[in-house]
């Protein structure tokens, strides 16, 4: 539990690691025989996560001077893959698991338990291999080979099991095509794409990410990867310099695939001063009005806008509340019932949220075990009138670990 005062912000602070691209990089370098330097590694709990299936596949992991030292192509030490509370770990792991010829068992943990994962079913048998769900919850019993071949996937839910097809396939004997309907997070499959090439392999797609041709045969070659920043986790810092003061997020690069740095575009429509440059991205508090975004390709927002939101003059609207509902909590819901509790008034419209500007009176929330939550709160407190007291504030180690240690030392 963590009491989060009323205070004015100035400071200048890192982006943390990426969460994201840390677990991609891991898996590709777990697939890869040889070593790979993962530079600025993140160790946020879903990282972790993965560095642990890496090693129950049969990598060796080592540290280095802020580096993490992966040795692939090992053989697999048993039959569960931890995935803790990782939707990406579940979804991306169950194709490279079944690149083996045994049998495994991804399990989860708290939240993960409620998402859905039964859309890997299908596809993974058409591609060769068997995959079991529990009425389609964790566990995921996967055995392969897989072989590749022609399939075709439902992209509406989540882009987490396409990346997963992406690193697996490469691998298999057989050339492959993937035809994905509906595909909404295309940044992050733009992310998955990008990383591969680090890693020497060659993903063939059309301009809108509907068709993918992969030619099999290929190996992962092992690379020095550097992880960038986190443009997901400094949303939340970067509003709480644009409610609340200033603050300059650095380790942030604005020509990267992640969807959240749509953020920059959001502060400036609420009237934000925002610079972008030299690595990074000052933020300074303003005259705040109502904005419309549209968040479908970047849902993870939601929590930080709705923060900001908040303290702008007049009704917010975002677009995207339908890629809430298979979250760490329904995100939807939780941010509506959440906010209430502190004076906020957030109101579902089909697939909008409305959030009306007015001061926060503060008081004591649930996170919900939700890490968004839990930082879109603390943010919220910096202009409320008593602050807010946070349940179960340590969920923020699942991306941002230190969190509130960034956030406090901004404080003045």
């Amino acid at each position: 539990m963590r009491f989060v005062k009323p205070s004015s912000i100035g400071g200048k602070t890192a982006a943390p690691p990426s969460k994201s691209m840390m677990q991609r990089a891991v898996a590709a370098a777990a697939l890869a025989s040889g070593r790979s330097s993962i530079i600025h590694p993140s160790f946020c709990d879903d990282a972790l996560a993965a560095i642990g299936i890496a090693k129950a596949l049969g990598a060796k992991v080592g540290e280095a001077k802020d580096a993490i030292v992966i040795e692939g192509g090992g053989e697999p030490k048993g039959i569960v893959l931890d995935c803790n509370e990782s939707g990406l770990c579940m979804r991306m792991f169950a194709p490279i698991a079944a690149l083996f010829g045994r049998e495994f068992s991804l399990e989860a943990k708290g939240s993960l338990r409620k998402r859905h994962v039964g859309m890997m079913e299908g596809p993974l048998h058409k591609l060769g291999a068997e995959c079991k769900t529990n009425n389609g919850f964790a566990p995921v019993i996967v055995k392969g080979p897989l072989h590749g071949g022609r399939v075709g996937i439902d992209g509406s839910e989540s882009s987490q099991f396409l990346t997963g097809l992406l690193l697996a396939l490469p691998m298999c004997k057989k050339d492959s095509m993937l035809e994905v309907k509906n595909l909404r997070s295309k940044p992050y499959v733009r992310m998955t794409v990008s990383l591969l090439e680090k890693f020497g392999v060659e993903i063939g797609h059309d301009e809108g990410l509907a068709e993918f041709s992969i030619n099999g045969g290929q190996k992962c070659m092992p690379c020095t990867y550097d992880v960038e920043g986190d443009w997901s986790g400094a949303a939340f810092l970067l509003v709480a310099g644009a409610i609340a003061g200033r603050m300059t997020v650095m380790n942030l690069d604005a020509k990267t695939e992640q969807a959240d740095k749509r953020i920059v575009l959001a502060l400036e429509n609420a009237g934000a001063k925002v610079i972008v440059g030299n690595g990074g991205v000052r933020v300074e508090k303003s005259r705040l009005a109502a904005f419309d975004f549209d968040a479908t390709d970047c849902p993870d927002l939601f929590p930080p806008l709705v923060a900001l939101a908040c303290n702008c003059r007049g009704i917010s609207k975002i677009a995207g509340v339908g890629r809430l509902r298979n979250k760490e909590s329904d995100r939807a819901s939780a941010l509506a019932e959440e906010f209430a509790k502190i004076g906020g008034k957030v109101r579902i419209a089909g697939d909008v949220m409305e959030i009306e500007g007015k001061e926060l009176h503060g008081g004591k929330v649930e996170s919900r075990g939700d890490h968004r939550i839990a930082m879109a709160c603390a943010v919220a407190a910096l202009t409320s009138k008593k602050g807010i007291l946070i349940n179960d504030d340590s969920c923020v180690s699942k991306s941002f670990p230190d969190f509130f240690e960034k956030l406090s030392e901004a404080m003045e």
